[in-house]
């Protein structure tokens, strides 16, 4: 059920950014938006005018992500997720947020907001320091640490930090997953290295098998994407090739393939169906 009938798309629309919490016995009601340091699991998508990327996939994230933090039972992060879907605008460009928050009892949250300018390429830098993430295979308890290092990046000019281990393997941004070019091999970290599941990143490897394109997972160091053609995606942004590196002495590769794949991302999207009445 979704008792948010008094806040119209409209009204909530000029509002610009508000919050919603959920009750099984009383559905989305107002609330106040709870820290980031208070979050136990959350996902985000992009949703431009009512069409949103790989949904389900962030819907399976989401719920296991939950169920990991607290026990919850799958059905009742299920019947969340489906008031939340609900209650999203269906015109304009949003970034809505998913959360489970605690102490206990850990509580759902839908929180929506404008969607950040698209940006087609991007700027990382690069530092001597690991991944100093508690969870990394989950969204949520990490993101005030993930925001502090983007704020670190943008000081000196950069839009993304990437992470390694502590033998300096490539993992992923603090935001986007990383994917890049070998020849015509298209290449990403394996899966037993502390990653998070990108969907962004599981619809590009998808589209790869439809092509034909051959995909391996591969250990890099950071000096071994020199040169090389480098992706950061994300579900915000879509595809970003990586045009500079800073902090070290890396070559940006040229984006010989990224305008062919933003352009089949960019037609990706399904349409949500209607709210509920």
């Amino acid at each position: 059920m979704v008792a948010t009938q008094n806040i119209g798309h409209a009204d909530a629309s000029d509002q610009r950014q508000w919050t919603l919490m959920w009750r099984e016995d009383g559905g989305l009601m107002p609330s106040r938006a709870v820290p980031d340091s208070a979050l136990l699991a959350a996902d985000s998508w992009l949703v431009d005018d009512g069409r949103v990327r790989g949904l389900d996939h962030h819907r399976r994230r989401f719920v296991a992500a939950c169920v990991e933090a607290s026990g919850d039972s799958p059905a009742r992060i299920e019947s969340f997720w489906r008031d939340a879907i609900a209650a999203l605008p269906r015109t304009e460009r949003w970034f809505p947020r998913v959360e489970l928050a605690g102490p206990e009892p850990a509580r759902l949250f839908l929180r929506v907001r404008p969607a950040p300018p698209r940006t087609v390429n991007v700027t990382v830098c690069l530092t001597e320091e690991f991944d100093p993430r508690s969870h990394p295979r989950r969204t949520g308890p990490d993101l005030s640490l993930l925001a502090h290092l983007r704020e670190r990046a943008a000081a000196r000019g950069a839009q993304e930090l990437l992470l390694t281990t502590p033998s300096g393997l490539v993992l992923e941004g603090t935001a986007a997953s990383v994917v890049w070019w070998e020849d015509d091999v298209l290449c990403l970290p394996p899966p037993e290295l502390p990653l998070l599941a990108g969907v962004t990143s599981a619809l590009i490897q998808d589209r790869a098998a439809e092509l034909g394109v051959r995909t391996e997972h591969r250990r890099r160091t950071v000096q071994e994407l020199d040169g090389r053609e480098v992706w950061l995606v994300n579900a915000v942004h879509g595809i970003r090739p990586v045009t500079a590196w800073l902090g070290r002495p890396l070559r940006a590769g040229p984006a010989l393939r990224a305008a062919s794949w933003q352009t089949w991302l960019d037609g990706v999207p399904d349409r949500l169906t209607a709210p509920i009445p």
